[in-house]
Parts: C-alpha cells; structure tokens; sequence
C-alpha cells in the first residue's frame, strides 16, 4: 500500500482574513518576511500542496508546513514574531527621547554643537551608546551646512518663467545660459608640486603666488551643452556687451536668442538695454535673486573648476587664460547637455515643505 504520509492542516479563510492576507502579501519593501508568510497561507487556502507551494515560492516545504500549521492553530496572530529571550533594554525611552530633544533644543555651555563626549557626560550613557541614537536618528551635530531663500517679490513667476525654458524651449530659438565667472586667480605654488606616488596622493604647498586675474563670460546651450566663452581681464557693462556682440555672431541669425542671466547690476545697465533694444532677437530671462543654483551655467563652471583651475599652477595671466580657452574647445568637441528634470511645480512644494519645516517656534 502506497505511504500517504501525515495529513495536512486545512486551511479556510473568512473574507477579513482573506483580504487582510492580500494586503500584506502586496507589502513591496517594508515587511518581506510577513509578507512570504501571507503568500504562503494564500496559496494553501487554494487547496495546492506544500510540495507545490514550496517550488513556486523559492521556500523549503518545512517552511510551508510550519505556517500552515501556525495559522490554522492561532489564525493571523500566529504570522507574527512571537517576543524573543534576550537581555532587556539598558536604557528606556525617555531616556533617548532626552538625548533627542537635548541635541535639537539645546548646545552644551562651552561649545557651538554637541559632541558624543560632551552628550554622554550630560546624560550619563555611554558615547557609544550616543553614537547608536544619533545614527537611528539621523542626527549629525558635528555637520553644518548652508542655505539661502531668495527674497525676491517675483520668485515664482521667475522659477516658472526659467525652468519652462528648460523642459519646453520656444522653436526655432536657441536658450544660452549666461553667466561670469570672475576673478578667476592665476596661482602658483611657492615649490613645485610633489606627483602621486604609490601609496601617496599629489602634494603642493599650502602657500601661493598670485599673478594676476582674468574673468570668463560663458553661454551655455541647455540644449546641445556647446559653450560660448570669452575672457576679459575686467568685469563690467562694457565687456558684457563685447560678449553680448559674440553671441549675436555666433548664433545664425534666423534663430531668436533666450539668455538666462541672473541680476548682477552690468546686465542693466543703460547701455545694456540699448543694445538689447537695437537687437529684438535678444530676450533677457532673470534668476530669482540668490538663485544662482537653477542657472544651468553655474554647473558647468563647477565642472571647469574641479578639472582645471582648482588644481591648476599658473606662473601667468596668459597661460590661464589659454588653458581656460583649451578646456572650452575640448569641452565642445565633445559637448554634455544637462537634463533639467523637476518641475517649477516640484521646485516651488519642496520650497513650501523647507518653510514648513523651519516655521517652527525656534526660527
């Protein structure tokens, strides 16, 4: 006679447990391990055998028969971890509210944030123990960082006015980001640079020659990431309009113009606004004031400093300026447009959610 082998339990479901079950089995990320569980009593309330059960869920069939058995003895109360032995907690929950609070309402009398030594002798945990809340809390005293809200009146219709420009740019126009990058310092190091060595990063000297200044005018095309530069040794109207007159011969002429500038005071200036008067292919789009980070250019000098100035020994103002000319034309051979992906509706309720947050009592 053929082994039949112990019986299985029965399962049978009520339309709570079953939708219950449903939901929890649905859980993408939080709670994989109840939601395994919740597939595994599903599939056996439709009749199939663990064996089964056990091959479509990647699961061992004791796995099957241990959650099976469970439900049916304590329904869905049996799915979850049942209390653990273990040593109870050494501190209580007032004690890490304490800690918390302490961190974000208060600094120690001798310094300007908290360390993990100076919150330890103030709550009498240990520093490791410190350490383990802030990290559960995400809580960085020793970390500072900076930020700036524009003040200007028109800081939304500017926003939606700039990134429109970016995510649906007018046909046939071209969008120039256009901005300076000034002062830029000719430095030289007081001894010659030490090369990286095996084991040993680059090292120069702390100190520097200056050799002068020279400042870079740019234009960068949101569209194919191309850049119009231009170096002036001075930074005023004048010269903006000499980069003014480039773009408009570098441009072809049947294209309109949209520069995004941000306010500095040489992009209004009388003389300005004359030329731009005499050439209707021009339209000026402004920044918000202490908005720079929604210029596009601004990103791409980023770029230019990381790879070339910040690291870069100069003995004169002339070879700055024709490494600064030979990064742009490398640049344009081959050319990264950046892709603009929030929205002025995204931009503006992150700002909404910032404000809310500092709104509070204490700011």
């Amino acid at each position: 006679m053929a082994r039949t082998g112990r019986p299985k339990a029965e399962v049978k479901l009520t339309e709570q447990e079953r939708a219950t079950l449903e939901r929890w089995a649905r859980r993408a990320k939080s709670s994989q391990v109840l939601a395994m569980r919740s597939k595994i009593v599903l599939a056996c309330a439709d009749g199939r055998d663990n064996k089964q059960i056990a091959q479509d869920l990647r699961v061992h069939r004791d796995t099957v028969s241990k959650w099976r058995n469970r439900f049916v003895k304590l329904r869905l109360e049996g799915l979850m971890d049942e209390q653990r032995p273990g040593r109870p907690a050494s501190i209580t929950l007032d004690q890490v509210e304490q800690v918390v609070v302490a961190t974000l309402e208060q600094t120690p009398g001798n310094a300007t944030h908290w360390s993990r030594t100076s919150m330890a002798e103030r709550s009498g945990l240990s520093r490791s123990t410190i350490g383990r809340i802030w990290r559960d809390f995400g809580l960085k005293p020793h970390q500072a960082d900076t930020f700036k809200l524009s003040t200007d009146p028109l800081f939304v219709e500017k926003v939606v006015d700039v990134v429109g420009l970016y995510h649906n740019p007018p046909e046939r126009a071209v969008v120039l980001c256009v901005d300076e990058k000034s002062q830029i310092q000719a430095l030289d190091r007081s001894q010659p640079v030490l090369p990286m060595m095996p084991g040993m990063p680059e090292r120069r000297t702390h100190d520097y020659v200056r050799n002068g200044i020279t400042s870079l005018f740019a234009a960068f095309n949101v569209a194919d990431g191309t850049v119009i530069g231009e170096l002036h040794r001075q930074h005023r109207a004048a010269e903006f309009k000499k980069f003014l007159i480039t773009i408009d011969k570098t441009v072809p002429a049947e294209l309109d113009i949209h520069l995004i500038c941000d306010n500095y005071g040489t992009h209004k200036t009388p003389a300005i606004k004359a030329w731009l008067a005499r050439h209707p292919r021009f339209h000026m789009h402004f920044t918000p004031t202490g908005s720079s980070w929604i210029n596009q250019v601004e990103r791409w000098f980023g770029f230019l400093t990381d790879q070339m100035i910040r690291r870069g020994v100069h003995k004169s103002v002339q070879a700055l300026e024709k490494d600064i000319r030979a990064w742009i034309e490398q640049w344009n051979d081959n050319p990264r447009p950046f892709v603009w992906k929030k929205t002025a509706e995204e931009i503006l309720e992150s700002l909404a959610r910032y404000c809310r947050r500092i709104s509070g009592a204490a700011h």
